[in-house]
């Protein structure tokens, strides 16, 4: 179903383009076999990583922090920066209870290197307390060095 709703709509882009512009047959269905093709190196890539993670929960006498430095140590070799401190990129973080001036972090904020996007947006607590109180992510620092 969703193939066919994409030769449809590609259908549908191709036709908008005037015929001495369009891609040839051969140059279309080279770019879907090589969109194709990246699909399933991408899915491939995936399903290691995951292998890699539960490989990783699964050793013997493993604790949180030495997991939780692990899974940091694949994302950032997948190129996802954890943001630990709202340090200088507030945007990055939504305040999601409290007042005060001071913050503590509830949930780092995550953010593709390569295109610079947003994953997951961090969270923040409000503290009473002068602003620029310490950040606090739970109390460990499983970042290791490798967040922000």
């Amino acid at each position: 179903m969703l193939l066919a709703r994409f030769t449809e709509r590609a259908t549908e882009l191709l036709a908008a383009v005037p015929e001495e512009e369009r891609p040839t047959q051969t140059a279309v269905a080279a770019a879907l076999r090589q969109a194709v093709l990246e699909a399933f190196r991408s899915r491939e890539e995936y399903v290691a990583r995951m292998v890699e993670v539960d490989l990783l929960a699964g050793a013997p006498k493993q604790n949180a922090n030495s997991l939780r430095r692990g899974i940091r140590a694949a994302l950032l070799d997948q190129g996802v920066r954890c943001v630990d401190a709202p340090d200088g990129e507030h945007e990055l973080f939504v305040v999601v209870e409290g007042d005060g001036e001071a913050f503590e972090v509830l949930r780092p904020a995550y953010v593709d290197q390569a295109t610079g996007k947003l994953v997951l947006a961090g969270q923040l607590r409000r503290l009473p307390g002068p602003d620029g109180a310490g950040y606090s992510a739970g109390g460990d620092d499983a970042a290791n060095g490798e967040g922000v």
